[in-house]
């Protein structure tokens, strides 16, 4: 006991996000693209003059068909396609682009490799319907699953030893002790590989097994990361504001929980502190939807909450972050907590709602691989079953296979030092 709790979270456990039903290698599912995009050009045209430009860049070509209106997203200057385009007889070689309101482009008009926004389009009376459509984006992901194993083992002799340490109900077995701890340390690595596994091909990677995506995988490659030059990102009310701008760009869900290490947590209150003095907060008094409109609910559980921009956040300090013989042995700046959207997610197949994140993991006729435990030994504690009966142990056995599903990743947030 001389450090205390030494356990993980358990915030899958916490919001219920733990799923059974895996009966294949992988688990899978649909998301939603964006109903409307940005086109990215690549064309130099900040000093371009004349009646007409020319777009060879690829998305924009892919993207637009004639009679299309574009803005550009630096310099607000709108555009017309006259020609070219996905559905134009020229093959899709290019788009020539004309300003809406007829004038000539004047060096500045558009910029150079910008964003184009498609805003509609335009036609002329009596003429066609368009030939060219968009066909809803559906995004297919897949994450295999992850095999987690480990064992303890106490031979005959210490099972029978009675030791200092009372275990509970006057059982003074030490092995008891060395067990029990043997299982949460196996709990708290397969937490740990949810969080920091890595989706590679086993053909490239020549391990022997799949790569399983983890948490931070998946938000550094689809997510919103934060990082900044100071060692707190989040220190401030305007980076804090920044955040708040990128989930509104994103559809996020009004209430986030927060885990964070003892840095990033001691810099927001220190933000939050400054803003009662100054009464610049925005209303600090938090909302608690995910903990049955609580507040003791929350506190019981560790979180303490604030509002800001119509958003609410439950804090929460992450213990892996801050021990040191996990996350808090590496630099303190490379991550300093997570911002966990409290919804559910509606699988663009089935349409069936589940939650933002998820653990899932393999079952099949009532045989589940969530959490498998199992005793061998050659006699000692009355296991028979080694194929060995002078082994004169007892060997726990401990084995999980697991996913994680992180659904609309770019609502999740990475918080990173500098």
């Amino acid at each position: 006991k001389t450090y205390g709790d030494q356990g993980l979270t358990g915030f899958l456990k916490l919001t219920g996000a733990v799923n059974q039903g895996g009966s294949s290698d992988q688990i899978e599912w649909w998301e939603e693209g964006r109903r409307h995009r940005a086109l990215t050009s690549t064309g130099s045209f900040a000093t371009s003059t004349g009646p007409t430009v020319t777009e060879t860049g690829a998305e924009v070509i892919a993207n637009v068909q004639r009679n299309d209106v574009l803005m550009d997203a630096a310099t607000g200057t709108r555009v017309i396609v006259t020609s070219g385009g996905s559905t134009s007889s020229l093959s899709g070689a290019s788009a020539t682009l004309k300003r809406l309101d007829g004038a000539d482009f004047q060096s500045g008009d558009l910029s150079n490799s910008g964003e184009f926004v498609q805003l509609g389009n335009l036609y002329a009376q009596g003429t066609n319907q368009p030939t060219g459509f968009v066909d809803p984006g559906m995004v297919r992901y897949v994450n295999p699953y992850m095999i987690v194993k480990d064992r303890y083992e106490v031979n005959g002799s210490q099972a029978t030893n009675i030791g200092y340490v009372n275990m509970g109900n006057g059982d003074f077995r030490w092995f008891m002790y060395g067990e029990a701890e043997a299982r949460k340390r196996f709990e708290d690595r397969r937490e740990l590989m949810l969080l920091f596994g890595e989706k590679v091909s086993d053909t490239t990677a020549g391990h022997g097994f799949a790569g399983s995506e983890g948490y931070f995988s998946a938000i550094e490659d689809r997510g919103i990361n934060v990082s900044g030059a100071s060692a707190n990102p989040l220190d401030s009310f305007s980076e804090f504001d920044d955040i708040i701008i990128e989930l509104d760009k994103q559809g996020a869900p009004s209430e986030y929980a927060m885990y964070v290490n003892r840095k990033q947590d001691l810099a927001i209150d220190d933000m939050l502190a400054a803003g009662i003095a100054t009464g610049v907060t925005a209303g600090l008094p938090g909302q608690f939807g995910a903990f049955q409109n609580s507040p003791d609910m929350a506190v019981q559980l560790g979180f303490k909450s604030f509002t800001r921009g119509g958003y609410t956040f439950h804090k929460h300090d992450w213990r892996l972050l801050n021990d040191p013989t996990m996350l808090g042995a590496v630099d303190a700046n490379f991550i300093q907590g997570v911002m966990v959207p409290l919804a559910t997610v509606a699988d663009a197949r089935s349409g069936a709602s589940v939650p933002a994140l998820s653990m899932h993991y393999k079952e099949a006729n009532g045989y589940s691989r969530e959490m498998e435990h199992w005793v061998t030994g050659g006699g000692v504690l009355g296991h028979n079953n080694n194929g060995d009966a002078g082994t004169d142990q007892a060997v726990f056995h401990y084995r999980s296979e697991i996913a994680l599903c992180v659904r609309a990743a770019n609502q999740h947030v990475l918080i990173k030092g500098a």
